[in-house]
């Protein structure tokens, strides 16, 4: 079994350039996602889907100043490159009830399209709603960690494509390791905003940590992120206790009914 691989996105250093996005649909041949008028003109691709596996988010936000009379209406920039998480524990790959989902020797979350019947069971079990069916042929797609270069001991097309080097690749320890201390760094600067999201289970049990995980200076939310990400097969143990008590209550209340009417009788 290889060491685990994933990606540390450092979202401090993305300069919204998109040519991870470029990367990774040449590499991928990816279809286009249409040439329509989507009102975000810095932000074309809009979201991932079944054929956007990389996009880079355009992020306004107001600049928090201390003479607002004075900058009324200004605002500042945050660019983040968004991917597949490759969840260490993944809602799409536990809900295919075909086995076209698979966990591969690198540690990421594959989708085998030969075996995949477009049921779409994996879509709704996905808490970052990263994976969707392609409308040509009804089956899901996502990023595969460029499972083909992996096993040609390559770089993934967007890391390798990065300018700026704000999508790092490598195994996911040095990786963390790596984000941490680039996290202490910032603080040193100033920039007290700096946080990891989804570098550990300790801080995202809901998925038991991320395979791609991200360096943020603001609330999850700002980079359309979830703050609290749950695999919805994580709850499944608490639903059927919630059912088994409600049962059981339900049966207590009948014999209740049926004692207190014998009596009266």
């Amino acid at each position: 079994m290889a060491a685990t691989k994933g990606f540390f996105t450092d979202t401090t250093l993305c300069i919204g350039c998109k040519a991870c996005e470029v990367a990774c649909k040449q590499w991928n041949q990816l279809p286009d996602d249409g040439f329509v008028f989507t009102g975000m003109s810095y932000d074309n691709s809009v979201q991932l889907g079944a054929s956007t596996w990389r996009h880079v988010a355009f992020v306004e936000r107001p600049v928090a100043l201390r003479e607002q009379d004075e900058h009324d209406g200004a605002f500042s920039w945050l660019f983040s490159s968004d991917v597949c998480k490759h969840c260490a524990r993944a809602g799409c790959l536990e809900s295919c009830p075909t086995g076209a989902i698979m966990r591969t020797e690198f540690g990421s979350v594959y989708v085998q399209p030969d075996i995949c019947n477009g049921c779409g069971y994996c879509i709704v079990n996905c808490p970052f709603g990263v994976i969707d069916r392609r409308e040509e042929d009804g089956r899901a797609w996502k990023c595969t960690l460029c499972y083909d270069r992996l096993k040609a001991d390559l770089t993934p097309a967007c890391a390798k494509a990065c300018p700026t080097e704000s999508i790092q690749f490598g195994n996911l320890e040095d990786l963390r390791v790596n984000a941490q201390a680039r996290v202490e760094k910032l603080h040193e600067q100033g920039l007290k905003d700096a946080y990891l999201y989804g570098a550990s289970k300790e801080d995202q049990p809901g998925t038991e940590g991320l395979n791609a995980f991200f360096l943020l200076v603001d609330k999850p939310e700002a980079y359309n992120l979830p703050p609290d990400p749950v695999v919805p097969t994580k709850k499944a143990g608490d639903a059927w206790r919630a059912m088994g008590y409600a049962a059981a209550g339900m049966i207590l209340t009948a014999l209740g009914t049926a004692f207190l009417g014998g009596k009266r009788a």
